[in-house]
């Protein structure tokens, strides 16, 4: 998403040190323990501890935890002036036990005062024998403000942590982290169409053709041919070759290719699969919500209290204030979606989410191959299942409603812009339930960027919420129109670029991309002249906006190219724009087929985007557009070959979507999908989409891991890494555009 998210301590009330002059010690010195008195031989100075009876026992530090917390930093252990030195490896371990057994510590390694960065984590599931615990990693800055704790709040009942010979050992040899790619035949493990394009790649060192064998679940061989070799692929670095087994078109389940003495992960030939990962990338969204509370029975598992309803720990969403300076006033922003792993809400992110869920149910009304009931009340399980409306309308109107609440009322200062986003006022920690986040929430100055992301997808709301809620189409359509107009009255209020404490900054300096944008979906709406006009002055109505990392909520022009391509109007040169869009396909089309493994997606010097899993899939709504603007198969199967991409056809041998594919990302960075650091919660649910790789690795844990890595294994599937494999409500809001339409290709 273009932005830092980072997991903190949150223990304000027990840290922070003078910062004094760094110890000479040099990256690749001799071990130096920096941890002191980890054996607890004679006392437990200099130790601290909060919330909890502590003393020695039998050489150990051993803590009585109280029950009734609710936080894992609720009650800890830790010792702070622990000192770091940029570049160093270090190695972190410890002994410790749990009576009664099954209780989990959280583990961290990190800076002590603001803005308490967290650079290892885990956390280990205790036994009542001591059990052995070690970690690797390499830190990213330079202090001696650093620490080590161990977090045991969070329980219900009263337990006993017993912990010794704690170490933090700098100077250590750095871990090389080989991912376990499984199978040398990379496949989509989840299916492929009967009638659409079957393609796998297979690393090997071989230069020359193989036979290759398409197997059924029983092992018999129903097809066979010869591999074609491709060299060596550059977003990868592995020597690779290609498979074509699109000529096989009968349905069924479990089938495997062997070549080269491997065999791939199986996957099914048949369009299920599809109908229900287009469900379940748009369910993905109910548990995202915020201000209510989620139903277990909706979803199990996952149900919650509602976050951020004034209800004590939450500091609450009814009455927000402005930062110091901003404003005056408060407003009530309940509602909408959760951005991502943190509990941010973001216009601007918001708005391009928004607007491809439409999108997704705006196409269903005008493809020759879509599918309106496919989405319709009923299909996702909501509370409002049921009301004759829409379910994808129904949760999309969840997020529209806290968008049209961001904007400054009448009689302000900048009256009709709309604020860029409301979060914390600190960064909080993992795991964190929205429901228990202590944090004052506030909200951040009005943006150009954000205006227009309200003015866009109100408009848009407006027309397509008109044959269920005329009220609310009118009210969409009102603030769309007040939001134009306040944006051509302050064209160029940009976000601050360093405003990104307690959530993202979301800076945008060019906003000629929303404008288009939004001047797109008014003259859809309204069919107004000075709309028109305006979509047509814009240089880039002219422009080739289609680039090789796709679109984004920084990037939207696309938005309102393939809206006036698709959504039937009367702009003059319309043929033009639709040609624009062709064009556009046969360029992800030649990518595809020059790229080993098959994706419309190579940006220059492999240099991988933050977010790259959701731009392959936009380049791929792009090749669908294309699709339905020609009927021609040759997009379609473009499109397609990019979900192969996402569901387990990569380097990494891995699906990016939860709970699909044999192997599949289920760790996403997550303060309540945070399984992985808490027994007690959940992973993420099925039809999640991850990140992806991203070759900046902006983490400390993804440094730690990744330094060095190339193109495609820039990813690892760790919560802590926030960089490659975050989950967002615009990328999922492209796999449910992609879901969709592989869908109604069955």
């Amino acid at each position: 998403m273009k932005r830092r998210t980072t997991a903190a301590l949150t223990l304000t009330a027990l840290l922070g040190t003078a910062l004094t002059a760094l110890p000479v010690q040099q990256a690749g010195a001799e071990e130096v323990e920096q941890v002191r008195n980890g054996t607890f031989d004679t006392t437990s100075d200099p130790w601290w501890t909060s919330n909890v009876t502590a003393g020695l026992s039998d050489g150990r530090l051993c803590a009585d935890v109280p029950g009734g917390t609710t936080n894992r930093w609720d009650s800890a252990i830790g010792q702070n002036d622990i000192t770091l030195v940029k570049g160093e490896t270090y190695r972190f371990s410890f002994h410790a036990s749990g009576i009664p057994e099954g209780h989990a510590v959280r583990a961290v390694v990190g800076l002590a005062v603001s803005p308490y960065d967290t650079w290892q984590e885990a956390s280990p599931v205790l036994t009542e024998a001591d059990g052995s615990y070690s970690y690797t990693f390499t830190a990213p800055v330079d202090t001696t403000q650093g620490q080590v704790a161990f977090q045991v709040g969070g329980s219900t009942d009263a337990w006993r942590f017993c912990v010794d010979d704690v170490s933090l050992l700098g100077g250590v040899p750095p871990e090389v982290y080989e991912p376990d790619t499984g199978p040398r035949v990379r496949v989509n493990q989840v299916a492929y169409l009967p009638a659409g394009p079957k393609n796998a790649t297979l690393v090997t060192d071989a230069t020359a053709r193989l036979p290759w064998q398409l197997r059924n679940a029983k092992g018999a061989t129903v097809a066979r041919g010869l591999t074609v070799p491709r060299g060596v692929d550059a977003s990868s670095g592995q020597n690779v070759h290609s498979i074509d087994f699109g000529s096989y078109r009968r349905h069924g389940t479990g089938y495997t290719l062997v070549t080269d003495g491997e065999t791939s992960h199986p996957f099914d030939i048949d369009a299920a699969a599809y109908r229900r990962l287009r469900l379940d990338s748009v369910k993905y969204y109910y548990t995202q919500r915020s201000g209510i509370a989620i139903r277990d029975h909706l979803r199990p598992g996952y149900g919650r209290a509602a976050g951020h309803l004034d209800v004590a720990p939450n500091q609450g969403d009814g009455k927000v204030p402005c930062q110091p300076g901003v404003c005056d006033y408060t407003l009530d922003v309940t509602g909408g979606w959760y951005d991502a792993g943190d509990h941010g809400k973001y216009v601007v992110n918001g708005g391009i989410a928004t607007w491809e869920l439409l999108s997704t149910y705006e196409r269903s009304l005008l493809a020759r191959t879509g599918h309106p009931a496919a989405l319709g009340d009923g299909t996702l399980a909501l509370p409002e299942s049921g009301n004759k409306v829409p379910d994808v309308l129904d949760e999309a109107r969840w997020e529209l409603e806290f968008l049209l609440k961001m904007q400054v009322p009448a009689g302000q200062p900048l009256a009709g812009m709309a604020h860029h986003k409301v979060h914390d006022e600190q960064w909080t920690g993992l795991p964190l339930l929205p429901s228990q986040d202590p944090q004052k929430r506030e909200l951040h100055p009005p943006t150009t960027a954000a205006t227009l992301n309200l003015a866009a997808t109100a408009a848009q709301a407006a027309r397509l919420y008109r044959p269920f809620d005329k009220v609310f189409a009118a009210r969409a359509l009102t603030a769309a129109r007040t939001a134009w107009q306040a944006a051509l009255a302050h064209p160029d209020l940009y976000a601050d670029p360093n405003d990104g404490t307690g959530g993202g900054a979301y800076n945008d300096d060019d906003v000629t991309d929303e404008f288009y944008w939004a001047a797109a979906e008014l003259y859809l709406t309204t069919g107004e002249r000075q709309f028109a006009d305006h979509v047509l002055a814009s240089p880039l109505h002219t422009a080739d906006i289609f680039g090789p990392t796709g679109f984004d909520w920084g990037h939207t022009a696309t938005a309102g190219r393939l809206d006036l391509a698709l959504v039937p109007n009367r702009l003059p040169g319309r043929d033009q724009v639709r040609r624009s869009v062709i064009r556009a396909a046969d360029t992800y089309l030649a990518t595809l087929t020059a790229h080993p493994y098959g994706m419309p997606y190579a940006p220059a010097g492999n240099r991988y985007d933050w977010g790259s899993s959701h731009q392959v899939l936009n380049n791929g709504v792009v090749l669908a557009s294309a699709y339905d603007l020609t009927g021609v198969a040759k997009y379609r199967d473009g499109a397609l070959q990019g979900m192969d991409y996402v569901l387990g056809r990569n380097a990494l041998n891995m699906s990016y979507v939860t709970g699909y594919g044999e192997v599949s990302s289920h760790n996403q960075h997550s303060r309540w999908y945070a399984h992985e650091l808490d027994p007690t919660l959940p992973n993420p649910p099925s039809g999640t989409l991850a990140g992806g790789p991203n070759s900046s690795i902006q983490d400390p844990y993804a440094q730690s891991k990744l330094t060095g890595c190339v193109g495609q294994f820039c990813y690892i599937d760790d919560i802590q890494s926030w960089s490659t494999n975050e989950t967002a409500i615009n990328w999922n809001a492209a796999l449910a555009r992609m879901a969709s339409f592989a869908a109604d290709q069955g």
